[in-house]
């Protein structure tokens, strides 16, 4: 099966994360008919191994995909579209492992490196705390001398020919907020026998926002109010996230958030529950890594971009914190798209540029 065709089968079966059932099912089974030794890791992900024929076995590069879905309802009309209602592979999850299985397949057939690679098929990375960090808690790699754990991210900011590279810290940690104000409810027109659960979200929400910055993030996307014109619910909740660059600054702000709950509480004479989900730490590409990257794929004719540090975020942070990691971007085109859309459509002439490119970097890793 070629890695085109891996996509669009993938891509049928698109699940959430940790139900990732039938799609490690077809993986197992593509992995076997290529001969390739594989195990279960992280309940629902797969972790392949290909030993080189030059010895060491001890030095190894890890390559990683994601290969969970999104919640959102397809509308991108194309034959093989999902198959599971309000489940959608809208963040090219399904093109990271399409490129893996093509990666492996080729060093499977002629593996003419030293050490061992192992390829990643990682569940539950669209969810906290993500799936790289039970990954990481089997210990998979202690055995091993890491040289370097790789990953990619699909982009259509970047045409299909480019790939992006950004050395050191590039995509924000990321964690999750989640606020109930507790009051007493009643007749909206009668203020004087309520305590305002919705007055009281809304003031600390304008109070969240007030911490945005060029290095700090902080958004409210979900606001619940059971009430109704002139009903004041008992409960009013809000639910947002949290993305910085720095490790002290990501505690700071946690506390100052708490504070901010805390005088609510005061201000409205209401209770708030503040609930502070700790979830991905920042992106963190090792420099030397990036560079001989970024050399190599011009080299081999692809356009190099450098890219900024972002604010989204990506659970391959927990790698980078571990070992020397490179996380990059491969251009998909414009007219793809935006990510995590119902229309999301990857140009899949960036399934081969996206393999030629991991497989090379691969051995120029091993053959150093």
């Amino acid at each position: 099966m070629d890695i085109k065709d891996f996509r669009r089968e993938l891509h049928r079966k698109a699940e959430l994360s940790f139900e990732e059932h039938a799609t490690a099912a077809f993986i197992a089974e593509r992995l076997s008919e290529a001969g390739i030794e594989f195990r279960p890791i992280a309940s629902t992900g797969l972790l392949a191994r290909i030993e080189g024929r030059r010895g060491n076995n001890k030095r190894c590069v890890v390559l990683r995909a994601d290969i969970d879905a999104l919640p959102i309802a397809e509308l991108t009309g194309v034959e093989w579209a999902s198959w599971n209602a309000g489940v959608m592979h809208g963040g090219g999850n399904v093109c990271h492992a399409a490129v893996l299985y093509g990666v492996l397949k080729r060093l499977q057939a002629d593996p003419d490196f030293e050490g061992t690679v192992l390829g990643l098929f990682q569940p539950g990375e669209e969810c906290a705390p993500g799936g790289a960090s039970l990954v990481l808690a089997e210990k998979p790699f202690d055995s091993y001398d890491v040289e370097a754990v790789i990953g990619e991210h699909v982009d259509a900011d970047l045409e299909v020919g480019e790939i992006g590279f950004c050395p050191g810290k590039f995509m924000a940690s990321a964690d999750e907020l989640y606020f109930t104000a507790k009051g007493v409810g009643g007749h909206a027109a009668m203020r004087s026998r309520i305590k305002d659960s919705v007055v009281a979200v809304a003031d600390l929400i304008m109070r969240l926002n007030t911490l945005n910055s060029d290095v700090c993030v902080v958004s409210v996307g979900k606001v619940t109010a059971a009430g109704a014109t002139s009903v004041i619910p008992e409960r009013t909740s809000c639910a947002g996230t949290m993305r910085t660059f720095n490790e002290n600054l990501r505690a700071r702000v946690k506390e100052m958030i708490a504070h901010m709950a805390e005088e609510i509480e005061y201000k409205y004479d209401v209770e708030v529950e503040a609930d502070i989900r700790h979830g991905y730490p920042c992106v963190e590409n090792d420099p030397r890594l990036t560079y001989e990257a970024m050399l190599l794929a011009d080299s081999c004719g692809f356009k190099v971009r450098d890219l900024d540090m972002r604010t989204t975020a990506e659970d391959f942070g927990f790698y980078t914190h571990a070992y020397p990691s490179l996380f990059y971007r491969l251009g998909v085109g414009r007219a793809s798209g935006r990510s995590h859309t119902a229309t999301f459509l990857p140009d899949e002439r960036a399934l081969e540029i996206g393999e030629e490119f991991m497989y090379r970097l691969t051995l120029n890793v091993l053959n150093r």
